[in-house]
């Protein structure tokens, strides 16, 4: 059975030890974090997490990360491309805060385990599952943590880089299929799951990027608040992330033109084929007044569409 197929039908295993995992130690890590980030943080218990957003000071997203409560210490994990910047990112306001950053990502391995039947091999070979999303538990030295990286059912499985092989031959042996990054960045835009630095960047607005599950309205001040609720103020944005349809037989090129009667309004990120859907698909950050039903996209020539919106507000 394919990665790909494994992923949607039964189970197959991914190989995300290149995500940037930085460690924080100190009685001051989960004001920090909480001061510094757009959800809440600062009430997690320790085998409890959340989903987060690092902003600069204009409210511009400089990393995604998810946000792991230990008893004593705190591991956020972050895209590859943002490992080191977080870290420079983090340590400019850390003055008289007790609390040390640890880049723990060449010690550590992460193994996800996707699919429909992902909760029963965890299960079987780890022994239980957490019931909620980025809660976590930790049994004979793995770390089973309930997020997914492809929008299917899915766990992170945390251990020692020395046991990362072993890990993945046990679930190789309980019939876990291997996905490539390929296989499995098909599957996360077939399920509209958009990537920092891939389909949203630096550049790129909270509310533009649609990812307001990581948004806490609740809190108190953050860095980039202000502009995050100066958006929410006023209702809307200008432009806004969205999945686009294209009528082609091959995914056209990243960074091709999206165009609205003719006109560039967004550039194509993470194109792919998808056969489940007998359609390329692929996402856009692009302007809102020029993606509605009346006007015609076009992306390389191809007619497309627009298949889903995030939320913008």
């Amino acid at each position: 059975m394919s990665g790909y197929q494994a992923l949607w039908e039964r189970a197959a295993w991914l190989d995300l030890s290149q995500r940037g995992r930085i460690r924080a130690t100190g009685e001051d890590r989960l004001r920090l974090l909480h001061a510094m980030s757009t959800n809440a943080v600062e009430g997690l218990k320790p085998s409890e997490g959340a989903r987060a957003l690092f902003l600069d000071v204009h409210g511009h997203i400089l990393a995604d990360s998810h946000i792991w409560v230990f008893e004593d210490s705190v591991l956020l994990d972050t895209e590859p491309e943002t490992r080191q910047s977080l870290v420079d990112h983090l340590e400019k306001f850390i003055i008289m805060d007790d609390v040390t950053l640890e880049d723990v990502t060449d010690t550590k391995a992460a193994i996800a385990v996707e699919g429909p039947e992902a909760k029963t091999v965890i299960e079987n070979e780890i022994g239980r599952a957490p019931e909620e999303s980025e809660h976590h538990l930790t049994a004979d030295g793995v770390t089973v943590v309930a997020v997914s990286a492809t929008g299917q059912p899915g766990y992170r499985l945390l251990t020692e880089a020395g046991s990362k092989d072993d890990l993945i031959g046990r679930l190789e042996a309980a019939g876990v299929s291997a996905a490539s990054p390929e296989e499995a960045r098909v599957v996360r835009v077939e399920n509209g799951v958009p990537r920092h630095t891939e389909d949203f960047f630096e550049t790129t607005l909270t509310q533009e990027s649609g990812q307001m599950s990581c948004v806490s309205f609740e809190k108190g001040c953050y860095l980039g608040q202000e502009i995050v609720e100066r958006v929410r103020a006023r209702g809307e944005v200008k432009r806004q992330l969205v999945q686009i349809e294209v009528d082609a037989e091959e995914p056209p090129p990243a960074g091709s033109p999206v165009l609205s009667d003719g006109r560039e309004i967004g550039t194509l990120t993470s194109p792919v084929l998808s056969h489940k859907m007998s359609a390329c698909l692929g996402f856009s950050i692009a302007r809102r007044d020029a993606v509605g039903p009346s006007h015609t996209l076009t992306v390389a020539g191809h007619t497309a569409r627009v298949r889903i919106e995030s939320e913008a507000v």
